[in-house]
């Protein structure tokens, strides 16, 4: 990633009737109501993530309607327009899974295009569900005029039986009811009660993940990124945001004057302190490619061994994002970082604060009535939970999920599986025995194509009380509500010919994040003879989307996007 040019942008008019523009542009906008005085006010887009697809972004279109009132308070003009999304939930399992990544390049290109084709001055970007934010600040530094992000914020928790749930609560039942630990009547109440309402999944999965990254690196404001969607506290937020984006619009502040190296690497802290989501990995080698900073696999593993898990928080610990909110939210977490010289509290964010500034006033330890945040010196973990390993199965390394893991160590015999549906169905039909590691592969970002989620083999897993006895590797992603021995974004991917691709049905496989290793205990030798041997297959996609993910998308290593040219 050294070698990435960015080419600069033309320079930007500071209202319509200056730069580019000409009498003609203004006719159009008379059109909508626009009045003489408007044109010196400046134009500022609402990319609004509303739909009814998928409860978390179903409670948008007030948050964005809140961001047009605080963009008009300040005095600007506000211009919305609609960005689409999947749902990961919804789409788990299905071959509309393999649509989710390819939305995350969607979205980036819908806020690019949009700001850029109507010449923006600035952006609110509002989403939800998990693409919605890595793809929305990737258009956002492409485009590079003064923008926040307001997430949509999180679900409130469904109850039964005395327990808070979640979405990943209804994929665990599936396996506990497969494996007869469960009543159907159980199973089907579970389902109709874990999602009560509007907001992303509850956990600190990849959406509040995100969220809470974004925080950290300063281009959302602080507390934002913990909030309840149906609060009338992140409508307020997303009024104040807009309000703070117009003064970063006199400002001149960009983001990339915000995402830099240094802010980055503040982020990637945060998401091993609270525990997040793997996705982050593939997401944020994707947004320094989009800043033009430089930032490989290897620096997650870098900032990982320094850096201690600080939250108990869902899917591997006990509480979720509403949660954490009430006990400090990410800017606790960040002053016990910062106080540790762990944080860079000199970075830049929107409110054109540092960071150091912005937290001055957030006390340097948590509260004693809560365990949610624990003292720094005593953590869940000592070290983050996202490891990078390597060896002759992924040589350009993968992420492994290691928190809630007695022993984060195995070797065991292959089972291998070139599709998800029949993985889940051997684990579902009890095909699969302690101390097996099994293969999942062609579901990297070319074979896929999309680099689905598996949440519902490693959730059946869980389910069926196999969560730490089973290996599972993949060159396809997890969902940010997976826990156990699992291993994911193994690259180079099938699809392309990597080791992975060459394994066989009863191989010896060690997954070692001990000692940061992959490895497949075959001799070199064979592993020669089967690479030979091994051809192509065809891709799954000739046309559409699909065709051209597969075709442009770079290796899982460096982010999977489309550009890396």
């Amino acid at each position: 990633m050294a070698d990435i040019k960015i080419i600069p942008l033309n320079p930007r008019s500071k209202n319509i009737t200056e730069g580019r523009s000409r009498a003609p542009n203004r006719s159009m906008y008379y059109a909508m109501g626009y009045q003489e005085g408007d044109f010196k006010k400046p134009m500022v887009g609402v990319a609004n993530g509303h739909s009814t697809i998928t409860p978390c972004n179903s409670g948008l279109q007030r948050l964005a309607d809140a961001a047009v009132a605080g963009i008009e308070e300040a005095g600007g003009n506000a211009q919305v327009f609609g960005t689409p999304t999947i749902s990961d939930g919804m789409a788990m399992g299905t071959e509309g899974m393999k649509y989710s990544l390819v939305s995350r390049e969607v979205i980036s290109d819908c806020v690019e295009t949009c700001v850029q084709g109507q010449w923006m001055d600035g952006v609110v970007v509002i989403g939800g569900c998990d693409k919605n934010m890595p793809g929305g600040l990737m258009g956002m530094l492409r485009a590079n005029v003064p923008a926040i992000y307001v997430y949509g914020g999180t679900i409130l928790p469904g109850h039964y039986k005395g327990k808070d749930l979640n979405i990943v609560s209804v994929f665990e039942a599936v396996g506990e009811n497969a494996a007869g630990r469960m009543t159907d009547e159980d199973l089907l109440q579970i389902e109709r009660r874990a999602i009560p309402g509007t907001g992303s999944c509850g956990g600190m999965y990849t959406a509040n993940t995100m969220s809470s990254a974004f925080e950290a690196l300063g281009i959302s404001l602080p507390w934002s990124s913990t909030m309840a969607n149906p609060h009338d506290e992140k409508a307020n937020s997303a009024r104040e945001s807009a309000r703070v984006l117009i003064e970063a619009i006199k400002k001149d502040i960009k983001p990339r004057d915000i995402v830099t190296r240094k802010s980055i690497e503040n982020a990637v802290a945060v998401i091993m302190a609270i525990g997040g989501s793997t996705n982050a990995v593939l997401h944020f080698l994707a947004i320094a490619h989009a800043a033009g900073v430089e930032w490989t696999i290897d620096d997650f593993e870098r900032v990982r061994r320094k850096t201690p898990v600080l939250c108990d928080l869902k899917p591997s610990g006990q509480y979720l994002a509403v949660d954490l909110h009430r006990a400090g939210g990410i800017p606790q977490v960040m002053k016990m970082l910062l106080v540790a010289g762990l944080l860079h509290g000199d970075c830049i964010t929107i409110t054109g604060q540092t960071i150091a500034e912005v937290l001055k006033d957030v006390p340097d330890a948590p509260r004693a009535d809560q365990d949610v945040i624990r003292p720094i010196g005593q953590p869940m973990y000592p070290q983050g939970h996202l490891a990078i390993l390597k060896g002759n199965l992924s040589t350009e390394g993968c992420v492994a999920k290691i928190t809630g893991l007695k022993n984060p160590a195995m070797t065991g015999p292959a089972r291998v599986f070139d599709d998800e549906q029949s993985a889940l169905a051997a684990i579902l039909e009890g095909q699969i025995k302690p101390g097996d590691v099994m293969v999942l592969r062609y579901l990297g970002p070319k074979g896929g194509p999309g680099m689905p989620e598996m949440l519902a083999p490693t959730s059946a897993l869980i389910g069926a009380g196999l969560g730490e006895s089973v290996g599972l590797i993949t060159d396809g992603r997890f969902s940010g509500g997976t826990w156990g021995m699992v291993v994911g974004h193994v690259a180079p991917e099938a699809a392309v010919g990597g080791t992975i691709a060459l394994i066989h049905e009863g191989d010896s496989i060690t997954i070692d994040s001990n000692h940061l290793k992959l490895e497949l205990n075959v001799p070199e030798a064979e592993i020669a003879r089967r690479r030979a041997a091994w051809k192509a297959p065809a891709p799954r996609y000739v046309r559409g989307v699909q065709a051209k993910f597969a075709f442009n998308a770079c290796s899982a290593s460096q982010g999977a996007v489309l550009d890396n040219y």
